[in-house]
Formats: structure tokens, C-alpha cells, sequence
């Protein structure tokens, strides 16, 4: 399966301008999340990817907020190995902060799916390749392929190996993420993209270093047409990183932001709104085509999974997208447009109600944000938390 089999449809623009929205970015809080309805989760496991460069951005304390996460009765738990945190020098391997996690995790009764990246791990900035295995920058606009980059490709694949054999005795690990939305470009800010070749090699590592557990692999689905368009332009050699996950994972995320700002323009900001967006029938159309198909073992591909096909949503949006890299935090009666309290429930519902039309069961749903719950809560609004623990109780 290459890029010619993308699930999505081709671009177009018909429909860009009835999902853009120009609104106050401020929002007066309500008691919505209390009314709108909760759908059930059948035999979705629900839980949240915890981020510790984020709540320290936040200015929450690390440990205190896992804790506090790992008290509610979420069942499943995404963390996260940072290279440049892990081996901060060459030989120099510091593996106390991911220790001190998985334990806290596993001893809460959690579920664990760890991220071993390598370059790419999820939360801002997203890439955490050590500088003492970068000679210079990756050069912009590159396709990163393992013969342009032989030593960087060889360190990847032996740092993901040192990580999987540190944790594959520990039971609650259930699955290893390979790199975070592997082959797309990182944002806007830099415009080079792993080649799938190269990522390739990272999941042979893994599955050698524990052929025991599955490999999921996630990737942005846009919401959008405008961002659906530029993604595809921008992947349009190799497909983007769920095309790339069909063909290495046995498990596929989807990261679910169905709105989010792009410019601000005074006291009021542009926004895409894609919560209606035709491209959620063509996601039920591709994961009840793609876990009904054939593996690789049946078909001679070479991937050879080992594992029953698996979707999940490994972020759906539960925190602000506006124009700044950290979600603002207003005052306790104000929130953020992208996101309010009861856009946690309605974009989990959105999910459900898509997953359950077509019979295409989700493995698990990862509430993206919970970081910033916390911090909310420290400025005296509790909204998102409770609409959180409302979610939890109902579903």
C-alpha cells in the first residue's frame, strides 16, 4: 500500500469557506458540558497521553499531575520517551523520569502505551533527536532516507531498542508507538519529513526487540478541506503518516482536531471548524475497509504483522488550538473558542457516533489536553475536569 491508496478524497475547495469562522477567541463559560448527552463506549478503552514538558509549561509539577490523572478511572495510559531527556550526552542514559511514570502508572492499575520514538514523540516541540547525533540541522525541505542519514537511522533504531528492552517485562505496557505522525513535515516550523524507508527500520527495531506486543503508529486526520489539501501536497511522494501507518502498524491513531485557530486578527481570531467535515465518512469508509482487508501475512506484503488490526483515536482534541504554542489560560469564567468544556464531550461523542455507524470499533480513545485541565482548575475553573469525570461516570 502506497500513496495511491490514501483513504481521503481528492482536494477540493467547495466547502473551505463554510468552515471558517471568525469569532471572539475569548468565550463566556456555560454549564453546557452538564447537558449534552454522553455516548456509550462499548469496549473502547478511554484514557489521556500524559505530557511532562507540558505541565511544566504549565507551571504544574510533574509528578503531582500524573498522580492526579492517574486517580481518575481512565483505563489506559500513552507516555512518552524523550531521546534528548533519556541520553543527554553521549553513553549518558537517564531513565529515572520514565521510571518514576511507568511505575506510578502500572502500580494504578493503568494500562500503558509508550511512545519510544525515536526523533519524533508527541507534545510541543515533538522532536527530541539529541544534538550529539546531529552534525547540523536536518536540512529543510529533505526527505530524512536511512543512506542520506546512515548514522542518525543506526542511533534511532538503538535508542528505540534500549527503551522496548527496558520495559518489555513490565505487563502493563500493552503497545510500542513508533514516532509521532512519523512522516508528516513537523508543523509549520520545519518542512523536513522522515522518509517511510527510514521509519521502517525504527519498527523492524522495535519488533525485534519484543515481538510480543503490537507497534501503533498515529497520524493527523484533517478536518478540514484547506488543511486536507495542504497535507496532501506536502505528502504527496510517500502519502502522510496514516497511509505510512496502514502499511507498518498493527495498530492505527487518529489525531482528532476538528477545530482549531489560524491567525489572529485583534480581539477576534480566524478559525477552521471541520466538526461537520465530509472527511470523518471517509475515515469510516477506510477503517472498516482497511481492518476488514487482508494482513500482509495473507497477502505477501513485508510487514508480516502478528496482531489483530486495530483503530484508535491517540489524541482527540480536549484542550484549546488557538494561535499559541501553549493554550491560553483565562480567567476562571472564560475559555477558549477551539476548545470549551463541552467540546471534551461532543468531540468524543463525534467519534463514537462515526466509530459505531459503520460497526468499526475503537480500540481506544486518548483525551488530548489533560495538562491543561489541571492548570485551569489552579485558576479556578474546574469545568473541564468535571466535564472530563462527567464523561468518565456516563459512558
Amino acid at each position: 500500500m502506497g500513496a495511491k491508496d490514501d483513504w481521503r478524497p481528492a482536494p477540493g475547495w467547495a466547502s473551505t469557506l463554510s468552515e471558517a469562522r471568525i469569532m471572539r477567541a475569548t468565550r463566556p463559560l456555560t454549564d453546557r458540558w452538564r447537558r449534552v448527552p454522553v455516548a456509550r463506549r462499548g469496549a473502547t478503552l478511554l484514557g489521556v497521553s500524559f505530557r511532562p514538558l507540558q505541565a511544566e509549561a504549565l507551571g504544574l509539577d510533574v509528578s503531582a499531575t500524573l498522580r492526579t490523572l492517574l486517580a481518575y478511572p481512565i483505563e489506559i495510559i500513552r507516555l512518552g520517551a524523550y531521546w534528548n531527556r533519556i541520553e543527554p550526552a553521549p553513553g549518558a542514559w537517564r531513565f529515572d523520569a520514565l521510571d518514576a511514570q511507568v511505575d506510578a502508572a502500572e502500580q494504578a492499575g493503568k494500562r500503558i502505551i509508550l511512545n519510544v520514538g525515536a526523533l519524533k514523540t508527541f507534545g510541543y516541540p515533538e522532536f527530541f533527536a539529541p544534538e550529539h547525533h546531529l552534525k547540523a540541522p536536518l536540512r529543510e525541505g529533505a526527505l530524512i532516507t536511512p543512506a542520506g542519514y546512515p548514522a542518525l537511522v543506526e542511533a534511532a533504531c538503538a535508542f528505540i531498542a534500549r527503551v522496548v528492552a527496558r520495559y518489555r517485562e513490565r505487563s502493563a505496557v500493552v503497545a510500542w508507538q513508533v514516532e509521532h505522525e512519523a512522516v508528516d513535515p513537523l508543523g509549520m516550523e520545519h518542512s523536513w519529513r522522515l522518509a517511510a524507508a527510514f521509519v521502517g527500520e525504527e519498527v523492524a527495531a522495535a519488533r525485534a526487540a519484543d515481538p510480543t506486543r503490537p507497534i501503533l503508529m498515529n497520524g493527523f486526520q484533517p478536518t478540514s478541506l484547506a488543511v486536507r489539501a495542504q497535507q496532501w501536497w506536502r505528502t504527496r511522494d510517500q502519502g502522510d503518516s496514516l497511509v505510512v501507518a496502514q502499511r507498518l502498524a498493527d495498530i492505527v491513531g487518529i489525531d482528532y482536531y476538528p477545530r482549531h485557530a489560524l491567525v489572529g486578527l485583534g480581539a477576534r481570531t480566524i478559525y477552521l471548524d471541520g466538526s461537520a467535515s465530509a472527511t470523518q465518512r471517509a475515515t469510516r469508509r477506510w477503517a472498516r475497509g482497511w481492518l476488514a482487508s487482508p494482513t500482509n501475512d495473507d497477502d505477501g506484503g513485508d510487514q508480516a504483522p502478528r496482531f489483530q488490526r486495530r483503530v484508535m483515536i491517540s489524541e482527540g482534541q480536549a484542550e484549546p488550538w488557538e494561535t499559541a504554542t501553549t493554550p491560553p489560560s483565562h480567567s476562571a469564567n472564560a475559555g477558549a473558542a477551539s476548545c470549551l468544556p463541552e467540546h471534551v464531550i461532543e468531540n468524543y461523542n463525534q467519534c463514537m457516533a462515526w466509530a459505531q455507524a459503520d460497526g468499526v470499533g475503537l480500540y481506544a480513545y486518548l483525551f488530548w489536553g489533560a495538562e491543561y485541565w489541571l492548570r485551569r482548575q489552579q485558576s479556578g475553573d474546574a469545568s473541564y475536569l468535571q466535564a472530563f469525570a462527567r464523561l468518565l461516570e456516563l459512558a
